[in-house]
């Protein structure tokens, strides 16, 4: 009977302290326990923040959708490679990027451009675009990822950026000067001063099928 009574109070021990199941849509409780272990609860609420904001989000028009996602990803701190990672250049997964907290310019457009898509946002209306960010008062060029959403083919897209975090139309922003583009889709070359772009190919940058084979 004493034996009984320990194996009991042992199970019950176990169900408390064991992570409850929580109700989630675009990451499974296997997949949100594992990364509850690896992150820590804090990180664990901010990926149910996403995951709610996700499906709270999606009936709700283009634009919406667009500041929700920038204003969500902005409120990370912003943090070098180097100092983050130990690394001079790394491509965080989003979940990587809300786990650790932080990251930089590639981690916000990476995040940003995946949840897009979690949301119905079709692959050809979205590119993460290399730039030249030229900073008020400098004369010195920084290279600088943003996000990119184009309402149709070959209109203005509207820029989803970490530096200057309004939406803006890329027409506005004359302190960033485009070099390529790039989706799951393939490559551009910015041409005419960023006015345009041209497909050059498939997307094979090495950083980028290194990311998709972590996510």
């Amino acid at each position: 009977m004493k034996i009984l009574f320990i194996s009991i109070i042992t199970l019950f021990t176990v169900l408390l302290t064991y992570p409850r199941a929580k109700a989630t849509f675009n990451i499974s409780n296997k997949d949100l326990i594992t990364f509850n272990k690896k992150y820590g609860d804090k990180a664990q609420k901010r990926v149910l923040i996403w995951d709610k904001l996700i499906e709270s989000t999606k009936g709700k028009k283009t634009l919406v959708k667009l500041k929700i996602v920038n204003d969500f990803f902005n409120k990370l701190p912003y943090r070098l490679d180097k100092k983050h990672w130990g690394k001079k250049d790394y491509w965080a997964t989003p979940f990587e990027f809300m786990g650790t907290g932080a990251g930089d310019c590639e981690d916000y457009a990476i995040a940003k451009y995946y949840t897009l898509r979690k949301l119905g946002i079709p692959e050809n209306k979205l590119r993460i675009t290399y730039v030249k960010y030229l900073k008020k008062r400098s004369k010195y060029e920084q290279a600088h990822m943003v996000l990119t959403y184009y309402h149709k083919a070959n209109s203005t897209p509207v820029v989803l950026d970490n530096i200057n975090k309004k939406l803006k139309l890329a027409s506005k922003r004359t302190d960033l000067k485009p070099i390529y583009s790039f989706n799951a889709q393939g490559l551009w070359k910015a041409k005419n001063k960023g006015k345009s772009s041209q497909r050059v190919g498939k997307n094979n940058l090495k950083s980028w099928k290194n990311l998709v084979s972590r996510i």
